[in-house]
């Protein structure tokens, strides 16, 4: 049995993040995230869990982002928060050491959102949290491809590779794998942020049992 696999540390702190958006670009000028869900955790127990609507003057969210996400400008006006709080709350997690960072194609977004946020709170880019992060997403495309996982190669630039990592039937949405795992959802709440980190959250915690990491 090897104890340094991560279902074997039941004490490790987890970070589970996610960002709604007003659209899919990823540029300062054309997008600006609204609404900010994670979560603190170890493997047994969440211990915090945040929902922060973002501040931003002249805020437009797309049609398309509005259905997909349920946004609601009232409910966003009545619970908005000042960006800079938002970002500071969030950071010190982010930033800090004794937390694996979790989320659901983050690499592929969020992790871009969250540095948009960055750049329009006046702070410079920041990526050094990259190498404590799990994609949950490209994880999943390791168990539904049957792919084996190089020994010494560094996880992170092997979760990059599976981001283009296309298979004709396989589909890896955090819909499709709670259904995989069996997982109880509600189609309706997903892209919410919270719920959506909620259940990335159980995802990973299968997903621990499943590949040797």
């Amino acid at each position: 049995m090897n104890e340094d696999l991560l279902r074997f540390k039941k004490n490790q702190k987890y970070l589970v993040f996610d960002y709604e958006t007003c659209n899919l670009k990823l540029n300062k000028c054309l997008n600006k995230p609204w609404q900010l869900g994670f979560l603190v955790a170890d493997y047994n127990k969440i211990y915090e869990k945040h929902e922060l609507y973002i501040e931003w003057e002249n805020l437009q969210v797309s049609k398309d982002a509005q259905k997909i996400t349920g946004f609601s400008k009232s409910k966003y006006n009545k619970l908005k928060k000042p960006s800079e709080y938002c970002l500071e709350l969030f950071e010190k997690y982010l930033y800090n050491d004794d937390y694996i960072i979790i989320g659901h194609n983050i690499l592929g977004f969020d992790v871009y959102i969250h540095n948009i946020h960055r750049l329009l709170c006046n702070k410079v880019s920041n990526y050094s949290y990259l190498n404590r992060l799990y994609d949950t997403n490209c994880l999943s495309r390791i168990i539904k491809n049957e792919i084996a996982i190089p020994k010494d190669l560094d996880l992170i630039s092997f979760q990059y590779k599976l981001l283009n990592l296309r298979t004709k039937g396989v589909r890896t949405t955090l819909k499709e794998m709670c259904k995989y795992f069996k997982i109880d959802f509600d189609e309706s709440k997903l892209h919410d942020a919270l719920y959506d980190v909620e259940k990335t959250y159980e995802v990973f915690k299968n997903i621990l049992w499943q590949i040797e990491i």
